[in-house]
């Protein structure tokens, strides 16, 4: 996109024939998505997940409310929200929106699987509930997407519906590397929940403001479901600081893990699909809604990670509070250290954003993120459950900033 963007020509009558093609394959949306569930049931069986926790938990798709009627943003603002593809203008307009949806959904299930094995090891039961309703929640923010691809993009979206349940993080094929990652323990399931799931909150957010109704209906339920997520992760590593067991060097090696691949999730630098998504209306800036200044379409994935980073800085702030001063203290690593996609891309940036020599880098890399030394301290860790500070007898008061400085 350039500066001057112009509305594609309508191609909504080449649509209507498509569709109406797509839709006479199976004009049995119900029938179909309950063949989507069928494979749902089954991926849960696959992944090994112990379905038996899910007892009395009904999946079901979730739609609120928007805030205006109109697309509040883009090329398209002041227009009234598309409520079914057949009102979306352009092929390629409906192609990219289908994208954004096949891959937020991809990292729902993948998620789910990079947790499957936790719950065997849960320290307290309170930490097994916590798991289960996360776990759960993102199956459902999962079924969520699925549920608008098999209804609302005929044929094609119910041959993405069914490829979401066909990936496999441990196998390396979600779309996006950072849930093909292993969550090895319950230190890494907190730091992951902190700031991978943090990042989810941003996604989600950009999404609440979409063109599209019903995937902007969909983020409001998403949203207060994933505070809990937030909030798991941040309390869990206020009680693993508080118990003082765990060396806050481990701890800062897998803070050093995750949040560069947050970065990296939110796309790379001067994306033009970025840029197009928000000038068709599909997906918005994280504060779209309350900042008035223009948008910076070319640099928009720059703009959220930029807002990201101050989230999460506050949050580290935060748990830096009940240690000693004089002791080792919690940072967020450089935003250009360890990223994978982007400018930054391999490049020898340290933690404290000094530049490394290129020959040193690996050995430096290696130092700074979990160790074998590390893994096997923790093993040794959590053999006991001291390790982890009981949780607040007053669960609402470890809450207030699970949904961060820009909620």
């Amino acid at each position: 996109p350039g500066s001057r963007h112009r509305r594609p020509p309508d191609l909504r009558p080449h649509l209507a024939r498509q569709c109406a093609l797509n839709a006479g394959i199976s004009a049995d949306v119900e029938s179909n998505f309950d063949e989507w569930v069928d494979y749902f049931h089954e991926w849960q069986k696959e992944i090994g997940f112990p379905t038996e926790l899910l007892e009395g938990f009904k999946f079901e798709a979730k739609y609120g409310s928007v805030p205006t009627e109109e697309i509040p943003f883009g090329d398209y603002k002041g227009d009234k929200r598309w409520s079914k593809l057949l009102e979306v203008p352009d092929q390629r307009i409906r192609d990219a929106l289908q994208h954004l949806i096949v891959y937020q959904g991809d990292t729902e299930f993948g998620s789910v699987e990079q947790q499957r094995r936790l719950a065997a090891t849960a320290p307290t039961d309170h930490d097994l509930q916590s798991l289960v309703r996360v776990m759960r929640e993102e199956m459902r923010h999962g079924w969520q997407m699925c549920h608008i691809l098999v209804n609302h993009f005929g044929y094609s979206g119910r041959v993405e519906a069914q490829k979401q349940l066909e990936r496999r993080s441990w196998k390396g094929t979600r779309l996006l590397n950072s849930f093909n990652v292993e969550v090895d323990n319950w230190l890494d399931f907190f730091v992951y929940t902190e700031f991978i799931d943090r990042d989810g909150k941003f996604q989600l957010k950009m999404l609440s403001h979409s063109g599209f109704a019903p995937l902007a209906a969909s983020m409001g339920p998403m949203l207060k479901e994933e505070a809990f997520h937030l909030g798991t992760g941040h309390t869990g590593l206020k009680r693993i600081l508080k118990a003082g067991v765990i060396p806050v060097e481990t701890v800062q090696r897998y803070f050093n893990k995750w949040i560069p691949t947050a970065y990296d999730l939110f796309g790379v630098d001067g994306s033009s699909s970025a840029e197009w998504s928000y000038v068709w209306g599909l997906k918005g800036r994280f504060d779209e809604d309350t900042n008035p200044m223009p948008a910076d379409k070319p640099n928009l994935n720059e703009a959220a990670r930029v807002l990201y980073g101050e989230d999460i800085t506050n949050h580290i702030n935060a748990l830096n509070n009940p240690l000693a001063v004089e002791g080792p203290r919690l940072v967020v690593p450089d935003s250009r250290f360890n990223r994978a996609i982007g400018r930054h891309t391999n490049q020898p940036w340290a933690v404290n954003g000094e530049s490394v020599a290129a020959a040193k880098f690996p050995e430096y890399l290696a130092a700074n993120l979990p160790t074998d030394k590390d893994k096997a301290l923790l093993a040794d860790i959590f053999k006991e459950n001291n390790w982890i500070a009981p949780p607040s007898s007053h669960p609402g008061a470890d809450s207030r900033l699970q949904t961060g400085s820009h909620e």
